[in-house]
């Protein structure tokens, strides 16, 4: 059997660098390693991944002579998310570092699937056009652009790396606009346009500090996003994950954080109800979700804090976590506001985050 390929890539201005047999595209085997390039849609047909190869030779691939021309090829530009490694490569290339360096776009979007996890929550599944995808980083929302000028921000629950579609965990607001078509009349194959990604809620990969998540409701979708993302990084930083509902039901992907903890031994999860019926049948937590927190971990100065939920508890956890010796700067938080009708603003995602 011939040996396999390995090739180094290296990138200018960071000079990170990396291993890759050939087989996947830059852009792909970048991302594996955890650096993050700009991209829109993957496929070679808008250029947005386009660098410089200052050394070495690429399969350019399947990219179109519209977002890289005869003349870009022969200055040795390249599209990142079609070009495979043919040698060793140095390449001139940007690399996503914060929310800054992400494009904020406007796509219209096909609803895929609806699929009700709980009486009042639904889970939302998007399909982009064909040459187009939205690169985001884990925690960040979008909004859509309704018909009468108004905006709904909904946090994005998928990872970035799991980019085929765009997640969204929807609770219905009672009086709400939005929600209520979403839970009465939205029909898969719907066209929706949206603008994004917002928000400065997404994971500090540079730090080491364990992280303790704390999601309220559906504050779990950012939550998924960035745990998901972490696993997929290979961070194995110490994460605890707590989860309040009022009832069993508001825990409406129970089994998830659950594998999440059995697979992963660094993780940890906690469920908490603050208002368990008797038919809940609970024998776990029970209270406000970020004093169960507390409870566990009266000392907070070593850690690092990711909190997405109502304002309440958000404001809440921010006073206590920070009498209890967390560095205002280790607090991280993603506000869900809901404002009463008429105007049932269903999420107006502040992220307050430091």
């Amino acid at each position: 059997m011939a040996p396999v390929a390995s090739f180094r890539v290296t990138l200018q201005p960071s000079g990170h660098s990396f291993t890759t047999d050939g087989s996947d595209t830059v852009l792909q085997a970048a991302l594996d390693a955890g650096l993050t390039l700009p991209y829109g849609c993957r496929n070679g047909a808008c250029g947005a991944c386009k660098g410089k190869v200052v050394d070495g030779l690429v399969d350019h691939g399947q990219a179109q002579d519209t977002a890289l021309p005869t003349s870009d090829r022969a200055a040795g530009m390249a599209l990142f998310c079609c070009a495979k490694p043919l040698s060793d490569l140095v390449l001139e290339a940007r690399e996503v570092g914060t929310a800054k360096d992400i494009p904020v776009k406007i796509l219209p979007c096909r609803v895929q699937a609806i699929e009700r996890v709980a009486d009042d929550v639904i889970i939302l599944s998007l399909k982009l056009p064909a040459n187009e995808r939205l690169q985001f980083l884990a925690g960040q929302y979008i909004e859509f652009m309704l018909k009468d000028g108004k905006r709904r921000a909904f946090s994005i629950a998928n990872a970035p790396h799991d980019d085929g579609y765009l997640q969204l965990h929807i609770r219905q607001v009672p009086g709400g606009e939005f929600t209520g078509h979403v839970f009465g009349a939205m029909k898969e194959k719907d066209i929706l346009r949206f603008q994004g990604p917002y928000g400065s809620f997404f994971l500090r990969e540079e730090s080491t500090k364990p992280m303790i998540l704390v999601a309220g409701g559906t504050g779990f979708a950012p939550i998924k996003s960035l745990v998901e993302h972490a696993i997929h990084q290979g961070i194995k930083r110490p994460m605890e994950i707590y989860w309040g509902a009022r009832d069993r039901a508001g825990l409406y992907l129970p089994e998830l954080p659950l594998a999440w903890a059995r697979e992963h031994a660094h993780i940890r999860y906690v469920p908490v109800l603050s208002d368990a019926t008797p038919a809940d049948a609970w024998m776990g937590r029970s209270g406000f979700v970020h004093k169960a927190v507390l409870e566990d971990h009266p000392d907070l100065s070593a850690c690092q804090v990711y909190a997405c939920g109502a304002p309440a508890m958000i404001d809440a956890a921010r006073a206590d976590f920070a009498a209890a010796g967390l560095p205002a700067d280790e607090f991280f938080a993603d506000s869900f506001t809901f404002m009463s009708p008429p105007m049932a603003a269903e999420k107006a995602s502040l992220n307050p985050a430091v």
